[in-house]
């Protein structure tokens, strides 16, 4: 009878290579759980589809690193603020740049969309709260209170209130009709990272970096619970649709808790560090987590995951008999939120704003505008996601399946599987001739740089096979020979190998003593010998400051040489050579090939523009290479993706 295999509650969906520099903000969708943004310290805004490789969108426009993004509900809006103060706003469908926003003195530390209204909240270094009017371009209201930068903003689901979290300690509710600061919930003993309102009752929670979740009641204004003990800082938490519990996303686990009374109903392990934000889709639960360039997101499935009733570890004993027990979530004790049906109306201006606070499109902005475009990088991707919302459907919508879940344990599963029963055991004859002579083997196609046994090598072939305890007899001896014969053929060829390499290297390191670095790249070029080649290399890229523009020539046609070698620490070299020149001269080669000729003769100008050409078409070249090899898996799927995003701007 067959095995019945074990998915798993959690696991990892992929890892990307999101920027060509470091991650700064990223959110996922919460419309469809789908769509993830990033935003860099390239000051770019990409989009992604979960589980595809492939950038779907690249955003430009900000001049310095994005430190915040928010989508809007429906997925058609995207809002991204910077370190130097400026909101941008673009329309996905269009693919292009709706609104400059300017005002706030600091970076953006957060941003929400309004749920019905064409209004965004911002929240910035400078303490300050703006909420603006998307289609107007201004600023609506300033709301002033904290006295730490503002890490996180809410919207309430009826669009009547706005939470925030601040380093202050403490959380704020604003009316947004009113303007003006309801009430204030202190308690914290650290920043607070995160505000969440429940999805139907007068609710919210908010998560510290003191390791405590709060949930106040907003008709009393007054704390409900307290949940204590959680592994690490409370970054991102998230009702479940139906508001039965919370998910907080801890340390490398995920913990599900209810709040009357406060009470742990499970712990899910999942290996995802510092998660920065949670969504649900299809029962299923996605987590995503960055360091540095890369991006990762997993998976929970919440079917397996305890969502009341039985406590699995209750952080605050509750000693009450069963019959005091307060009733189920699905009978809220408070106040249910009442929705409009239309698009809210434009709040109530309390009180004339200064010009400051309300600026009119300006020359300024417009031509911020112009220069912020959207790169599309997967038409199809982009066609399939956000297209389609413009057409009449006349069938019902296609729903985004679940992700498969992984085995559990699938390498078990395989050897249960292939172990032989008893029975066929006893059967299987003794083979009367054994020979030691290995099969023809297929080397791989990538070779790779650390490895516990030779290529082409098995240590099991030359090791004397036994059936149980019975070995068969002059089997060692002859093992031994052929070992032994396998050991020594190659031998002298790799000594005349080695001993031809060891000479070129002392002569290209003759060269290499006299400074002159381009003569010994190009004595090294000359041997035509790759080894030599990386081996130089491995040496020039430690110190950035080497490297010069004439060098850069000599050095990308064997960059594009190692790009294609079937050994792995070849392409890593080849990789590591090819980012430090697009760090370092990319800029510098497009500024000079753009600008207009000079007047006159200039003999080191022209010099230099012929190097510039020459590295600009071999850049060409070698981008085509980067695109083909951008949809690996692993880490050399990785290093081309990142190359393909800083090698953009050659398209």
């Amino acid at each position: 009878m067959a095995t019945p295999v074990v998915t798993k509650t959690a696991w990892k969906l992929q890892e990307i290579v999101a920027h060509a520099s470091n991650v700064s903000s990223l959110v996922l969708g919460k419309g469809s759980g789908r769509l993830l943004a990033t935003g860099g310290d390239d000051c770019r805004v990409n989009l992604w589809s979960i589980n595809k490789p492939n950038c779907i969108m690249s955003l430009t426009g900000h001049t310095s690193p994005v430190e915040s993004v928010r989508l809007n509900t429906p997925e058609e809006l995207i809002v991204a603020g910077s370190q130097s103060g400026s909101i941008r706003v673009w329309d996905l469908e269009a693919a292009k740049i709706l609104r400059t926003l300017v005002g706030h003195k600091a970076n953006i530390c957060s941003l929400d969309f309004h749920p019905y209204g064409e209004f965004v909240a911002s929240g910035s270094q400078d303490t300050n709260i703006k909420l603006w009017d998307i289609r107007r371009k201004g600023c609506v209201f300033r709301y002033r209170g904290h006295s730490q930068a503002v890490r996180c903003l809410r919207f309430s689901p009826d669009g009547k209130w706005l939470a925030s979290a601040a380093d202050d300690h403490t959380v704020k509710l604003w009316d947004l009709t009113a303007g003006k600061m309801m009430s204030e919930f202190p308690g914290h003993t650290g920043p607070v990272n995160v505000v969440e309102f429940h999805p139907n009752e007068y609710l919210l929670a908010s998560g510290s970096s003191d390791r405590t979740i709060r949930f106040w009641d907003l008709e009393k204004f007054q704390v409900v619970s307290c949940i204590e003990g959680e592994p690490g800082p409370v970054r991102s938490v998230l009702f479940n649709p139906d508001g039965c519990c919370l998910y907080s996303g801890c340390q490398d686990s995920l913990r599900v808790y209810g709040w009357e009374p406060e009470r742990c109903f499970d712990v899910v392990l999942v290996n995802w560090g510092k998660v920065a934000d949670l969504a649900i889709c299809n029962d299923q639960l996605i987590g995503v987590a960055f360091s540095q360039s890369n991006v990762s997101s997993y998976v929970v499935d919440l079917t397996r995951v305890t969502r009341t009733g039985a406590v699995a570890q209750d952080p605050v004993q509750d000693s009450r008999p069963l019959a005091q027990q307060p009733p189920p979530p699905s009978a809220p004790l408070r106040r249910i939120y009442e929705r409009p049906s239309t698009t809210c109306s434009k709040p109530q201006r309390v009180k004339q704003n200064s010009e400051s606070e309300r600026r009119s499109p300006s020359s300024e902005d417009d031509r911020d505008e112009r220069e912020s475009r959207a790169e599309i990088q997967n038409a199809e991707d982009y066609n399939e996601i956000f297209q389609p919302k413009n057409s009449i459907s006349r069938t019902p919508p296609r729903r985004s399946e679940p992700f498969p879940a992984p085995p559990e344990d699938d390498m078990a599963t395989a050897k249960e599987a292939a172990k032989p029963s008893p029975a066929m055991d006893t059967q299987l004859p003794v083979p009367n001739v054994v020979t030691s002579t290995p099969a023809p083997k297929a080397e791989p196609a990538i070779i790779p740089a650390t490895r516990n046994e030779p290529i082409g090598l098995k240590a099991s072939d030359f090791l004397p096979v036994s059936r149980g305890a019975v070995k068969i007899p002059q089997q060692t001896e002859l093992v031994d020979e052929d070992a032994m014969s396998q050991i020594r053929k190659g031998h002298d060829t790799m000594c005349v190998v080695l001993t031809s390499r060891h000479k070129n290297l002392d002569s290209v390191r003759a060269v290499w003593t006299t400074g002159d670095i381009k003569t010994s790249v190009d004595s090294a070029v000359a041997i035509n010998d790759l080894s030599v080649v990386v081996d130089l290399l491995n040496i020039v890229n430690q110190k950035a400051s080497l490297w010069k523009l004439d060098l850069c020539t000599t050095v990308l046609p064997q960059i594009e040489k190692l790009l294609q070698s079937k050994y792995e620490s070849y392409v890593q070299t080849g990789c590591t050579s090819l980012k430090l020149i697009l760090q370092r001269f990319l800029p510098l080669i497009t500024d000079i090939l753009a600008a207009p000729p000079s007047v006159g003769v200039d003999i080191s100008r022209e010099e230099r523009l012929h190097k510039c050409r020459l590295c600009y078409k071999q850049l060409k070249s070698i981008s085509g290479l980067v695109r083909s090899k951008s949809g690996l898996s692993g880490r050399h799927g990785s290093a081309f993706r990142e190359l393909h995003l800083l090698m953009a701007s050659l398209d």
